[in-house]
């Protein structure tokens, strides 16, 4: 197959030269390995699109008259209209032609490799929306985070990566989606890493910011990057295993955090400054995925696809190449030739200039809102924003959900004593869950133990001891410490809620922060269960929506597991126990992956390859901004009424449902 006409569209009309080869001009370098066909012109020399068809500039007939002008700009808006036409044809003609040279290639060794490579980069995608989750019930006795502080380190992993996708995936389009992908996933790595270390609240906020923004890039990048090497029978079924890996990233994190947090023992001490528990041995190794898919990729090539939207003939047929002969290789068909000619270089006919690259970035992000893809646009955002408040919102309102009802259950077995009477007994064993009220305790000792939401009212301590004590959720209200003493606690005076002390002493206070919350290793291991079980439950979502995505078509499977999913939500309103709201997010979360992966598929194929990640990367920062919105929504609902988040979320997926009907079908349609 000749790659003639397809050559002529990225880079323009040929020129013949004696060494076999066509040159865009005579300044063509013979030392360069590539053929950028817009370097070395500046803005003074910048071709009006359609001069080079003889179209002349609308100015050129002021000259003549008021007529003449009516006359000719008539005449350039028809001729305008007319190769307008002409190139529209000529891209689905060469669209085509690069879908049958990748048909030549084939599937097989050199796309399966790249799937696990990217997909690692998905994988660390998956891993950090549950990092910070899965860290503050410790990382808030390091820092003494209050719950403001502790809502904001859950919502700015999310705002790292709303910036983070919109920057990369504009970059992608203008500097490749290879070196974009290695540079996001650097930045994540990094901080990641640093995150691990640091130990103000402050520092640690900035390192996960950082870290969000680096591994925003992503999904957008990746499924653009993939789908410009899969044929088109392939394309939706592979682009929706490859959704498999962020589960695998959920898997991954919910199994380390269950393996290394509860085990306090993997931590060391520098002074009282310094610490550095299990929970950050747990944010270190989260940083693998991402740096396993830095490593391999450095093995892969870039895009064939963005290097002929460059002008970079030769690195994108090397590249065919490649993939040709390593599939080829693998199937045991190793002296087959790839029997695309490769005998041309060529000018652009288009508009070219030197820009900066901030500039073209901008002028690409505007071209998504040209009238052609405006109507898309506006869609897909539409779709986008109530896929992702949905989801996301309820996602995060299950696990408080469940948090609650733990707390309703575990109040409820909260054992009350009054009006006791207490002399020489000393408690060196664990107090937990109880109320006493209007108590006297004489010459009491409480030593080496632990109190867990404990409370005394309007109670009476005199000459008691105690020593050694760790307590959360305790405190005393109203009572009476009269030559008491207290040693090595935390029983701050914080917890002595309107109290009288006579002659009573703190000594040796322990440090440490007020901690609210009932956080024990089992309400751990909990969290760890329940958001592995809702990551694995999207499994057999994923299988079907796989075998099925390019039988029923990207917008069968949107719609109808959108519906699927609005009816769901009305079940919601049964979960009144901690077995029913997991079975609930299991239920959710199988189901609505179906409609993410169509949802991928179809912003991959909705846009042309010079504006796919620009596009991809908006959307997903419009989503990330959803997930905020629906995240502090849905919360603030938690323990109130479970009617506002079910409408909420039902009413969001209804739109969304109807709306992606409205979309157009990309099945069996090339890449633009």
């Amino acid at each position: 197959m000749d790659l003639q006409q397809l050559l002529f569209y990225y880079g323009g009309a040929p020129s013949s030269n004696n060494d076999g080869y066509y040159r865009n001009d005579s300044r063509a370098n013979d030392d360069e390995g590539h053929s950028d066909s817009t370097e070395g012109h500046d803005e003074d020399d910048e071709i009006y699109e359609g001069e080079y068809q003889g179209i002349p500039r609308a100015d050129s007939g002021k000259a003549s008259g008021t007529d003449g002008a009516t006359d000719a700009q008539a005449q350039q808006f028809r001729d305008l209209s007319a190769y307008e036409s002409e190139r529209r044809k000529d891209q689905d003609e060469l669209a085509e032609q690069y879908e049958t040279i990748l048909q030549e290639c084939g599937h097989g060794k050199f796309q399966w490799t790249l799937y696990f490579v990217l997909g690692l980069a998905l994988m660390a995608d998956g891993v950090e929306i549950f990092v910070v989750g899965f860290v503050l019930p410790s990382a808030e006795k390091d820092m003494c985070l209050s719950e403001p502080n502790k809502g904001m380190l859950g919502l700015i992993v999310y705002l790292g990566m709303m910036v983070g996708a919109f920057v990369w995936g504009c970059l992608a389009d203008r500097i490749g989606r290879r070196q974009t992908l290695l540079i996001s996933l650097s930045i994540n790595s990094v901080f990641a890493f640093f995150s691990s270390f640091v130990q103000g609240y402050v520092s640690f906020l900035f390192c996960r910011l950082a870290s969000g923004v680096g591994i925003g890039g992503s999904i957008p990048i990746v499924f653009s990057y993939y789908s410009e090497f899969l044929a088109q029978e392939k394309r939706g079924e592979h682009l929706s295993w490859l959704c498999m890996f962020w589960m695998i990233g959920g898997i991954y994190a919910s199994a380390m955090a269950w393996a290394i947090i509860p085990h306090y023992g993997w931590s060391f001490q520098m002074g009282s400054a310094y610490q550095f528990h299990s929970w950050r041995v747990f944010v270190l190794v989260c940083a693998l995925p991402s740096v396993a898919a830095i490593s391999a990729l450095t093995m892969m090539p870039e895009s064939p696809r963005f290097f002929l939207e460059n002008g970079k003939h030769d690195e994108a047929w090397m590249i065919l190449k490649q993939v040709h002969d390593t599939n080829m290789r693998a199937k045991g068909y190793p002296e087959r030739v790839f029997s695309v000619r490769h005998t041309m270089r060529c000018f652009t006919c288009v508009s070219v200039c030197r820009r900066t690259c901030l500039h073209s970035v901008w002028r690409n992000f505007q071209a998504v809102f040209s009238p052609e893809y405006r109507r898309t646009t506006y869609m897909m955002m539409a779709v986008w924003f109530s896929m992702s408040f949905s989801y996301y919102g309820l996602t995060v309102w299950f696990p408080d959900m469940i948090k609650y009802l733990q707390k309703q259950d575990y109040a409820s077995r909260t054992k009350f004593f009054a009006k006791e009477k207490v002399e020489h007994v000393t408690f060196n064993f664990t107090l937990e869950n109880q109320v006493h009220r209007q108590g006297e305790y004489f010459n009491d000792k409480f030593m080496n133990l632990k109190m867990r939401s404990m409370v005394f009212e309007d109670s009476l301590f005199e000459e008691c001891y105690f020593e050694d004590i760790t307590s959360s959720n305790t405190f005393f209200k109203n009572c009476t410490f009269i030559a008491t003493l207290f040693y090595n606690t935390d029983l701050f005076k914080y917890r002595l809620v309107n109290c009288k002390l006579f002659n009573s002493t703190f000594l040796h206070n322990k440090e440490g922060c007020l901690l609210s919350d009932v956080s024990d290793e089992n309400n751990a291991y909990m969290v760890y269960f329940v958001s592995f079980l809702g990551t694995l439950a999207v499994l057999p979502g994923n299988i079907v929506s796989a075998l099925l995505m390019d039988k029923i078509g990207r917008l069968r499977m949107l719609a109808g597991s959108s519906v699927i999913s609005c009816i769901s939500c009305f079940f919601l309103s049964f979960g009144n126990s901690e077995s029913a709201m997991i079975a609930l997010l299991c239920l959710f979360g199988g189901i609505s992956i179906a409609s993410w992966n169509a949802l991928d598929v179809l912003t991959v194929e909705l846009y042309p390859s010079d504006k796919r990640t620009t596009a991809f990367g908006f959307l997903n920062a419009l989503c990330k901004l959803a997930a905020v919105l629906g995240i502090s929504i849905f919360t603030s609902f938690v323990g109130i009424t479970k009617a506002v988040p079910i409408l909420f979320a039902s009413g969001a997926l209804a739109v969304g449902s109807f709306l992606a009907l409205k979309l157009p079908e990309t099945r069996g349609q090339v890449l633009k």
